[in-house]
């Protein structure tokens, strides 16, 4: 079953709230960007809560029958990139949020309210 990609979004953004990522940040690329609609960007405390977030992220995926493009550096414990195509993911330890800033790299793309979706 294919979703929209604001529905992919939205279930993206549930299962990273779910394992109490911060400052979930989710970015409109479709007029910035032809890579994905959307950018989700977000960090996580320590490594054990980044590899959560990825693997509620993962399941989700899964559950919602979304194929995944690639998921890289799950072993360096920094930057996760999952690629579910129409949605990107970018979980970060804090320090390499901080250090890459992709919202000022990306600071043309319009945010997305994603705060009716955190509980």
């Amino acid at each position: 079953m294919t979703r929209s990609s604001i529905e992919l979004l939205e279930y993206v953004v549930k299962a990273a709230d779910d394992k109490m990522a911060q400052e979930i940040l989710a970015l409109d690329m479709k007029e910035v960007s032809l890579l994905a609609d959307y950018f989700v960007i977000m960090h996580a405390n320590n490594n054990r809560q980044l590899d959560a977030i990825a693997q509620s992220i993962l399941e989700a995926a899964e559950k919602n029958q979304q194929p995944v493009k690639r998921v890289e550096g799950k072993d360096q414990g920094k930057w996760i990139l999952i690629d579910l195509g129409d949605v990107i993911i970018h979980l970060f330890n804090e320090e390499e949020r901080e250090f890459y800033k992709l919202e000022r790299l990306w600071s043309d793309a319009e945010q997305v309210d994603v705060s009716g979706w955190l509980s």
